[in-house]
């Protein structure tokens, strides 16, 4: 069976010993790992969290952002020199964190639009700076999975077909991609079709549920997407990705205004739905 991971965004973009209870409980419940948000600055607490979880027998996984002002598509090769600093930076902490595996929409700014579609031009600055980042990554032996996101969110890469396009483009080893269940729900025509499309260089999928509640509990084609990954018999992370309004200045960031359904709800419901669906179809 596939590993199953859960992101502590549904508590906490910070780091620190804070986190401690939240990963002992997640380590009770019967989880194999925990994804952590790179973002806070004190760097010092990510190796200490870091070996905390590792001293718990979990393994980790990481997902981070770039804002504009550190943005690889901009025009200003000053901008996208910070963007590849801010990445290698975000490679580091989750060297520091024992993560293999570093995912999100780093690949532009999040959140950041252009009165128009993507130009070939940006992919082309993309994958500059993430064959950059790349080499960066392979020394730390963590691999780069790129993020599609709805259009609400992002302009460069919604799709599958967009995101393999980029990782083509970037052509280094540890640059790949990722799949996610909500974000896919808004983009792509079916799921199948859209993960055959990702295959060749699928590393990482978040299970998330439509409203960004407990998986199973709203109306995403989970039949669909485990019966798509069972097709091109992928082997890497299944980790939730939910969100509340426990730290509120990330669920402003990210436009969470409600909740959806209570963290331990979602960890403790949403195992037992993974686990179930992988046996189903033979995942």
């Amino acid at each position: 069976m596939n590993k199953i991971g859960f992101n502590v965004l549904a508590w906490s973009a910070g780091m620190s010993e804070e986190l401690f209870p939240i990963i002992e409980r997640l380590k009770e419940i019967g989880y194999d790992g925990v994804e952590f948000f790179v973002g806070s600055p004190e760097e010092s607490a990510y190796k200490q969290v870091g070996d905390f979880t590792r001293g718990l027998g979990l393994e980790t996984t990481t997902v981070t952002v770039v804002s504009p002002d550190m943005n690889p598509i901009s025009d200003s090769a000053t901008v996208r020199a910070k963007g590849l600093d801010r990445i290698k930076w975000a490679i580091d902490r989750s060297h520091d964190l024992n993560s293999r595996v570093l995912c999100g929409p780093f690949h532009s700014a999040h959140a950041h639009f252009a009165a128009h579609e993507p130009y070939e031009q940006e992919y082309g600055w993309a994958a500059e700076v993430l064959h950059a980042a790349g080499e960066h990554a392979a020394q730390a032996d963590v691999v780069l999975a790129l993020e599609a996101l709805n259009r609400f969110e992002c302009y460069l890469c919604n799709t599958m077909s967009q995101l393999s396009k980029l990782v083509t483009l970037a052509d280094h080893s540890h640059v790949r991609a990722m799949f996610d269940t909500h974000h896919a729900n808004v983009e792509e025509k079916k799921y199948g079709q859209a993960l055959q499309t990702i295959s060749p260089v699928l590393s990482h999928v978040h299970i998330s549920e439509n409203d960004r509640g407990t998986p199973g509990d709203g109306h995403i084609p989970w039949d669909d997407a485990f019966a798509g990954l069972a097709a091109i018999n992928y082997k890497g992370w299944l980790t939730i990705e939910a969100f509340s309004r426990n730290d509120p200045g990330f669920a402003n960031a990210i436009n969470v205004w409600r909740e959806y359904n209570d963290p331990w709800h979602i960890a403790e419901h949403g195992l037992t739905f993974i686990q179930q669906m992988c046996i189903k179809h033979n995942l």
